[in-house]
């Protein structure tokens, strides 16, 4: 008896991480994957955006696609109530949640609009913006992650 009990335990504990189910309000953006909704801080997930210093090519120039990739989501969220479904946590204890604008998924938008790639999902979405040459698809990027960890190796060779 005592041990299916502490198998219950267990089990509930696994289980309820104490994650709400939905978060809604105003949203701040803080980059082109995350927010802070209702006072929680909300990473996009299924997406990864270009971080904010990331620099992408178009038309042989370079352009702030990182800082266009926040202002993107700004303008679409336009000072509106967003609604997230939370999903998980992640290791830097944000939400993990697919968020949206009455039936705009800002996730799937983000990567429609080539203002993110996909990251687990949206690979159909990733491949029409690819093909419609839309945001970072209309010249030369680097995938996000891919510019974080040569700027983390940049950053430990000069520091």
């Amino acid at each position: 008896m005592i041990v299916l009990a502490l198998v219950l335990i267990v089990v509930i504990w696994f289980d309820d991480r104490g994650l709400p189910d939905e978060v809604s309000g105003r949203a701040k953006t803080i980059d082109g994957d995350s927010l802070v909704v209702g006072g929680e801080e909300i990473r996009l997930v299924g997406i990864d955006a270009p971080e904010a210093r990331q620099m992408c090519e178009r038309n042989g120039r370079e352009w702030t696609c990182g800082r266009e990739a926040a202002r993107r989501l700004r303008g679409v969220i336009a000072r509106r109530n967003v609604t997230c479904e939370i999903e998980d946590i992640d290791k830097h204890d944000r939400l993990l949640a697919v968020c949206s604008i009455g039936d705009v998924e800002l996730n799937r938008w983000m990567v429609e609009n080539g203002c993110a790639v996909a990251y687990g999902r949206y690979r159909d979405e990733e491949r029409m913006a690819e093909n419609q040459r839309r945001g970072i698809w209309q010249g030369r990027f680097e995938r996000p992650r891919d510019w974080r960890d040569r700027d983390r190796l940049d950053r430990a060779k000069t520091g």
